[in-house]
């Protein structure tokens, strides 16, 4: 998340690579390493709520984290936040270990939940209690809010601010043994109401629920806020380097006000950007209301931000931490342009993905003076980019399938491909001359007629002739029946949330960001495809099979395509 990969140790770099300079987090642990500070441990956590989906914006949280650990040789947890049973459940916790673990985040032994430590937090409450710092209120959550005051007028006492210490002990624990409806008390903490920050005005700790808590059932009738436990959890838990989002630094006030309150260990808070993405929202909210009315097919649809969206569609977690890498770590909140994403995958696929052909909308190309008979095996590259990936072979004989793009009756002078009378190349094959075309009874083309040059194979020329296009093809006698699905951008425009924008956010779907092709023809190789495997069709696009797939109905998602479309609209 640096300039470099934010898993390599600036001190493992070798001579010839020159010194990347250090993001400012990085520069802060090291000086914190420098001074002895936590005893020179580094100790770094990822604390979700298991309240929905992670999205990317979560990934670059975790690979920043992770990250740390890894490079300054420390610790790193998983702790799901688990303070609000309303909303939790164990499918987000499942899904969200399986993301972590999927994006190289190694958690070891340290898998923690809030819900680990709710009787230790019970019991820190009872003491700030006992201190005068802690108070029962009758308010409701709404005559909270309403007494709040503004920036310039302090917050109304609450009536029940000075009770007394003893008042406020039993009516916490009979808030705690389930005598009170939900929302008739909370616990409040005893600050300061004419505080410039909001956050320090008697902020709730505690809250009646009445709801079954996926861990503990229903042994809890109160259960934390978030600002409450938020800080204990990393305190409890040793943490050095509590790196969060910048929404969360004028909450880094009240949770050292409760540590300090308390006198219990201190780990440093540190902020940073948050990932804002064009073209995608990245509300919990929203991307919930998106699956709930089936605007998507759920939250692993591979247009969504989530990462089990993005690893559906094919993205790899190399092809994200390279994106975060480019990124970089910032301290001002900025959007990134969906195109830097797009290129961290091309980027990687590019290097690593093995080449295949697939003609997605094909017409039948046949080769005259081709035996009839006659079957051969032609040699293709698996990878230019990677020798020792090979080649493989790919079967030939007199039909063909093409792209129909390919081919044009009447072509205009500067057309590389195939038309009456023009030359081009077959990938991997021999040179062919269009003769003529084949038109249904409404005009389309439905074959292309060609002859060969024999000497030509390997699609080498003998006489050092040269032509300008170069085509791919699928033979058509052992072609592989199968579904592309076209993923594209969610949203037509580059920032759905904009209050500028004269609709809703939904609005702005785009209603092109899924095409689903029937019969497309793949070369045989395809047939033994695996879900971890990408592949680039060659002068198509890059391609990861979806779950959905079987043997018998292969089916493709689109991860990317080769260039980045968008530009050329944009640019119209």
């Amino acid at each position: 998340m640096s300039n470099s990969d934010v898993n390599v140790n600036p001190e493992n770099q070798s001579e010839e690579t020159p010194a990347r300079s250090l993001h400012f987090i990085e520069q802060i642990i090291t000086n914190d390493l420098e001074t002895g500070r936590f005893n020179g441990r580094v100790h770094t956590r990822f604390p979700p709520e298991p309240n929905g989906y992670l999205h990317i914006g979560h990934a670059k949280s975790i690979i920043l984290n992770s990250g740390m650990a890894q490079e300054f040789g420390g610790l790193f947890n998983l702790r799901f936040d688990d303070t609000n049973p309303s909303k939790e459940d164990v499918e987000y916790v499942e899904s969200i270990k399986e993301d972590v673990k999927w994006l190289g985040a190694d958690w070891g032994d340290r898998l923690f939940f809030a819900s680990d430590y709710f009787e230790q937090m019970y019991e820190y409450a009872v003491e700030l209690i006992k201190k005068g710092k802690a108070y029962v209120c009758d308010l409701t959550a709404e005559q909270i809010r309403e007494t709040r005051g503004t920036p310039a007028i302090p917050a109304t006492p609450s009536p029940w601010r000075d009770r007394s210490v003893e008042e406020n002990l039993d009516l916490f624990k009979r808030m705690r043994d389930g005598e009170f409806p939900e929302g008739s008390k909370t616990l409040r903490a005893k600050i300061d109401l004419a505080s410039p920050n909001f956050n320090l005005r008697d902020p709730v700790m505690y809250r009646i629920v009445a709801a079954s808590h996926h861990r503990q059932g229903n042994k809890w009738h109160i259960y934390p806020m978030y600002d409450w436990a938020h800080g204990l959890e990393d305190s409890i838990e040793g943490i050095t380097h509590s790196i969060c989002t910048l929404e969360f630094e004028h909450h880094r006030p009240l949770y050292d006000w409760f540590l300090d309150q308390l006198g219990v260990y201190h780990p440093q808070q540190i902020e940073f950007a948050r990932l804002n993405l064009t073209y995608t929202v990245m509300s919990k909210r929203k991307l919930l209301e998106l699956v709930k009315n089936n605007y998507v097919e759920g939250w692993d649809d591979p247009r969504m931000p989530t990462i089990c969206g993005l690893r559906r569609r094919g993205y790899t977690p190399e092809a994200l931490r390279l994106f975060c890498q480019k990124i970089g770590v910032a301290k001002f909140n900025s959007t990134i342009d969906t195109t830097v994403l797009e290129n961290s995958i091309r980027e990687v696929l590019n290097r690593d993905a093995q080449r295949r052909m697939a003609v997605l909308d094909p017409i039948k190309l046949v080769i005259d003076n081709y035996p009839e008979d006659k079957r051969e095996t032609l040699v293709a590259i698996n990878n230019p980019e990677n020798e020792a990936d090979g080649t493989r072979e790919v079967p030939f004989s007199k039909t063909l399938y093409i792209e129909r793009e390919d081919f044009m009756e009447d072509a205009p002078k500067k057309y590389r491909r195939l038309s009456p009378g023009r030359e081009v190349r077959l990938r991997y094959a021999y040179y062919v001359t269009c003769k003529s075309c084949v038109k249904d009874a409404d005009g389309n083309v439905v074959e292309v007629h060609c002859d060969y040059d024999p000497e030509s194979r390997g699609g080498q020329s003998p006489d050092g002739r040269k032509v300008l296009g170069t085509i791919h093809w699928v033979d058509a006698n052992s072609a592989v029946d199968a579904q592309v699905r076209l993923y594209d951008r969610l949203f037509n425009v580059e920032n759905p949330d904009d209050p500028n924008n004269l609709g809703d956010y939904k609005d702005y779907l785009n209603p092109e960001s899924l095409k689903i092709v029937e019969g497309a023809k793949l070369e045989p190789a395809l047939a033994d495809a695996k879900l971890d495997e990408r592949y680039q069709f060659e002068r198509v696009g890059y391609f990861a099979l979806d779950k959905t797939a079987t043997p018998e109905k292969p089916v493709f998602n689109r991860v990317v395509s080769l260039r980045d479309s968008w530009a050329k609209i944009a640019n119209k």
